[in-house]
């Protein structure tokens, strides 16, 4: 049985667009918890782990609004993640020039003035990692551990999910179709 351990910590409202096959890119700074505060991409396959923390209606797309009420709706009970979904990692580039990031914008969820804001924190330029994703077999919760906190991207579980059976959200047309 495949299992992951590996989870990625991503808006609510993101891993729901993922999920739907309505973002193929995601674009990445960093928390302020990562070394040497910049975001390192680091693992080819992760599990979605939706967060609620940073996640603002204003920062999302209105045509997607119904995601972010979606996520809020489905929310888990305090102290449970749930994964649903897991994620392979076609291709990552560096992203230093804000035309070029802004040019990604068919791609994902965020508004332009979130895409410019990460864009410029610190120092500017964006991680966008093409993405493939993949439906678990069955939901899989997980307590909320301590050690998961934080502005983090990377989440090492203390249990790992079972991966084996996983279906892809897009055919191989699709996702060609739907990635820079």
């Amino acid at each position: 049985m495949n299992m992951l351990a590996i989870a990625f910590k991503e808006w609510a409202a993101v891993c729901g667009a993922l999920a739907a096959g309505r973002q193929t890119v995601i674009l990445r700074k960093g928390g302020i918890a990562e070394a040497g505060d910049e975001f390192t991409p680091e693992h080819p396959e992760f599990l979605l782990y939706p967060t609620f923390f940073h996640e603002h209606r204003v920062g999302v797309k209105p045509e997607f609004a119904a995601l972010f009420d979606a996520a809020e709706q489905s929310r888990p009970a305090t102290g449970t993640i749930r994964f649903t979904h897991l994620v392979r990692v076609a291709k990552v580039q560096r992203v230093t020039n804000i035309d070029d990031a802004l040019a990604l914008d068919r791609f994902h969820v965020w508004t332009p003035d979130v895409v410019k804001q990460r864009f410029h924190y610190r120092t500017p330029g964006l991680f966008a990692l093409t993405v493939r994703v993949f439906a678990l077999p069955e939901p899989q919760a997980r307590p909320e551990r301590p050690e998961y906190a934080g502005c983090k991207t990377w989440v090492e579980l203390a249990e790992p999910v079972p991966t084996a059976g996983a279906t892809p959200g897009l055919t191989d047309d699709e996702f060609t179709r739907g990635t820079p």
